[in-house]
Order: structure tokens, then C-alpha cells, then sequence
């Protein structure tokens, strides 16, 4: 279940209905999938042939395309990193920038744990949101933010896009935000 930490006070928001509260305040959608429908042998694997990743979308069809129905979503995919993923390391330090998109940034963690780091409204500031299996998360589009692993490095995540080729990350330059 997700957890919110919020940067400048340190403190921690827990339980669905108070992470939910506390995201649609600061108008990032949360819901809950159940990732124990996927089957066992997918839920601890990070490296990913192209029929695993064909059937944890067929695992999440019905929830994928009721998102994408609500949400004008086109098109979706899997993304899987870990320690075996090629040049991690490169692709994290990207990924670790303040950024911005033109459409929201959907993830639907189906294994693992990752982190978003968002601005808040000016009261709040920057929070993490701490992701694990069946966390579903949109960050709306122009609002800063970042993605990264957690200490197991390791995640499973459905993307889901509005433009068919993807979204495209637009620096945001913050001399408020200090990493933690």
C-alpha cells in the first residue's frame, strides 16, 4: 500500500483512504489494484520476456482498459527494471531529474516498489509517494515531478499514454527542490 512522506515536515500519511485524501488534494489520481491476481511466478520476477510481459496485460486487461476508458489512455505497455536491466544506472540518473510531461505519467506497479517525488501545492512542497505491487498512480500532466527506485531496485509497472508514441520528459528547473 502506498505511503506519502512529506519533504519538508518529515511526516507520514499511510492507510488507502488517507493516501487517496491526501493525492486528490494535490490532484494526483491513486487507486488500488489487486496484485495478487497476477500469477505467482510473475510477482517476484524483474526481467521480463515479451510473452511474461503479454501476460501481466492480459492478467490487468479489465482494470487497464477501465483506467484508460475514464482517462482517454490509447495505448499501454510494461516496463521492468532491476539490477539485470542494461545501463540502469544511466537510465535512473534520467529518470532522476525534475521533469514535467505534456500528458500525465500513469503507472500501475504490478511487482516490486518505486518512488515518485512530486511538487505539491506551495503549503506543502515536495512528497514522495512510496509505490508496491497494486498501487496505481497519475501524475497530471505539467506538474513536476520524478521517478526513482526504491533500496531493492527492482519494479514491474504498467505505463499507460494518451499519445501513442509516449511521453516525452520536459526539464523543470526548481531551486526549491533539494533531494533527500
Amino acid at each position: 500500500m502506498a505511503e506519502i512522506r512529506i519533504r519538508n515536515t518529515n511526516e507520514r500519511i499511510s492507510g488507502e483512504a488517507n493516501v487517496k485524501a491526501f493525492l486528490d488534494k494535490q490532484e494526483v489520481l491513486y487507486e488500488h489494484w489487486n496484485a495478487d491476481k497476477l500469477p505467482a511466478e510473475l510477482q517476484g520476477k524483474f526481467s521480463l520476456t515479451d510473452e511474461e510481459k503479454s501476460q501481466i496485460l492480459a492478467t490487468f486487461d479489465e482494470e487497464i482498459r477501465d483506467l484508460a476508458s475514464r482517462r482517454g489512455y490509447q495505448t499501454w505497455d510494461i516496463v521492468a527494471l532491476s539490477d539485470a536491466t542494461p545501463n540502469l544506472d544511466e537510465l535512473l540518473k534520467k529518470f532522476e531529474q525534475v521533469h514535467t510531461h505534456t500528458e500525465d505519467e500513469v503507472r500501475a506497479i504490478t511487482a516490486g516498489k518505486g518512488i515518485f517525488i512530486i511538487k505539491g501545492t506551495d503549503d506543502v512542497g515536495y512528497f514522495d509517494v512510496e509505490l508496491e505491487a497494486g498501487d496505481v498512480i497519475s501524475v497530471p500532466e505539467h506538474k513536476p515531478h520524478f521517478f526513482t527506485l526504491m533500496e531493492n531496485r527492482q519494479i514491474v509497472a504498467v505505463r499507460l499514454f494518451i499519445e501513442t508514441e509516449g511521453w516525452i520528459a520536459h526539464p523543470f528547473e526548481d531551486p526549491t527542490f533539494q533531494k533527500a
